[in-house]
């Protein structure tokens, strides 16, 4: 199979109300919060479409000219949603991590324990009961603390300028090489009550996210970056390739790049097919390693890649989308013959779930890959419900839950838009079959908040609320049914595992 370029050439019919200012960093919230203090009336420059340059933050002013009427959510802090989904347990962000600054993000899960990445450290968690119960945390600032575990190796990745590699680092604006680090960290949790530092390993442009590819005698790390910010090392405008880092189950500290290969040698997207983002790095890849697949969300495009040889990884097709702002995620499905690709437009700190914004932005989009050189559309799911101007909300992170049916049921997070699951089976009907929202934490103001990620692990919805905690769930609907019965030891949603 050669490597193919889908464009997606139907109507971009999507006009805003505002214009928001130049991106500042797409994909990157706690940016985009920081920008909301902008005040003044727009000019009449500000009544346009939407156009290259703002996929990023909106002012004040854009975001008042949303419109939210529609909006029929329950008061802040309230609890609206479906029968079929409870929430059974939330337990508040402990000391530590209990400062607003202080994000939850991501979470990993091994032997029954929960793993909760925030931009402060990690959260241990033992979730082996009802009721989770802290275990031990790890403080160690360094944005965003994306995680993963896998036979008690837990990896961090860290995507700002440190002064150095250590948990008691600082912040520093120095962009030069020998006095900044960013990358991975490599965490001992064997005994998950008293994890230990192992190593780090810097890589070029820092650490965005990162996924495993488990392995026999090792941990094969694919780190993905972008530019996130200007002066960062190695990471100058376009970043075409991503980091391969080896770490070896017996001897951890011998952890290190072993190749960093260019997925995009013709620079990728370069903004000139009505797409809104040149690419510029990956976000995301999501691997399935027994269909030889991954699927890459890469800021301007999202592309295939096969990994049969997992050090080596081809890019298959490349799909552009002008609906699509910063392509953010992946989810494969049970088969590895559809993908969904999320678009974070607004990068997260933005209120993109309005009647402005419209259903085809800021939402998913499920493509059909039988053959992975040449994806083909299905469909757009946004969640239904409007949400208010004081509600930050996209597409985010989720994953399949299992089930005996054969079926393709996502459980995903929306921030502020709650935590939605959907059947997309059929991928030109999709049917949304559960939600929970819990309404605004202000009704007067955006505070950023809501779920980073919902994952379905061994019985039970887990969300990562930025704000409001650790939150479990129980689903109860026949279309997953015997979910309960596929037990995992490990789960990183970034890699799959056929059900």
């Amino acid at each position: 199979m050669t490597q193919r370029r889908v464009l997606q050439w139907f109507a971009a019919a999507f006009t805003l109300a505002a214009l928001a200012l130049p991106a500042a960093a797409g994909a990157h919230p706690e940016e985009c919060a920081s920008t909301n203090a902008l005040t003044g009336a727009p000019s009449a420059e500000w009544f346009a479409d939407w156009t290259a340059e703002n996929d990023g933050c909106m002012s004040a002013a854009a975001v008042r000219g949303f419109d939210d009427s529609d909006a029929q959510l329950t008061a802040a802090g309230a609890v609206d949603g479906t029968p079929n989904l409870t929430l059974t347990s939330n337990t508040p962000k402990p000391a530590p991590f209990e400062n607003t600054a202080d994000f939850n993000s991501d979470l990993a899960f091994e032997d029954g324990y929960a793993y909760g990445g925030n931009y402060d450290g990690v959260q241990i968690w033992d979730v082996r009961g009802a009721t989770p119960r802290l275990e031990s945390f790890i403080h160690c600032p360094g944005s965003q603390n994306d995680v993963t575990v896998n036979d008690g190796i837990l990896v961090t990745s860290t995507d700002s300028r440190r002064t150095d590699d250590t948990c008691a680092s600082g912040v520093t604006s120095t962009p030069s090489a020998p006095t900044t680090w960013e990358g991975l960290k490599i965490f001992d949790v064997r005994n998950s009550a008293e994890p230990k530092f192992v190593k780090s390993v810097r890589t070029d442009c820092g650490s965005r996210t990162h996924t495993v590819i488990p392995e026999r005698n090792r941990l094969l790390v694919y780190v993905q970056s972008y530019d996130v910010a200007a002066g960062r090392y190695e990471c100058d405008g376009d970043h075409d390739k991503i980091s391969i880092v080896t770490i070896p189950k017996k001897n951890p500290r011998g952890a290190e790049v072993i190749a960093e290969p260019v997925l995009f040698p013709d620079g990728g997207n370069d903004g000139t097919f009505g797409t809104l983002r040149a690419t510029t790095g990956c976000h995301d890849i999501t691997v399935y390693p027994e269909k030889g697949l991954a699927a890459g969300a890469c800021t301007g495009e999202g592309v295939i890649m096969s990994i049969r040889n997992p050090v080596e990884p081809k890019v298959l097709a490349n799909i552009e989308d002008p609906n699509f702002a910063f392509w953010h995620s992946a989810t494969l499905s049970n088969d590895g013959k559809r993908v969904l690709f999320t678009d974070e437009l607004g990068g997260g700190g933005q209120p993109t779930c309005n009647s402005t914004v419209g259903p085809n932005r800021g939402a998913d989009a499920i493509y059909d890959i039988s053959d992975p050189s040449d994806p083909v559309f299905m469909s757009y799911f946004k969640i239904p419900r409007e949400q208010t101007d004081q509600e930050n909300c996209v597409a985010h992170n989720g994953n399949l839950i299992p089930n005996s049916k054969g079926r393709d049921v996502l459980v995903q997070s929306w921030y502020q838009g709650g935590t939605s699951v959907i059947d997309w089976t059929n991928p030109r009907n999709v049917e949304e079959i559960a939600w929970f929202d819990r309404g605004p934490i202000s009704e007067t103001a955006l505070v950023l908040g809501g779920f980073w990620s919902t994952y379905y692990y061994n019985g039970r919805i887990y969300g990562s609320e930025i704000q409001r905690g650790f939150d479990v769930f129980e689903l109860n609907d026949s279309r997953v049914e015997g979910a309960e019965n596929f037990r995992y030891r490990t789960l990183n949603a970034q890699t799959q595992e056929k059900f």
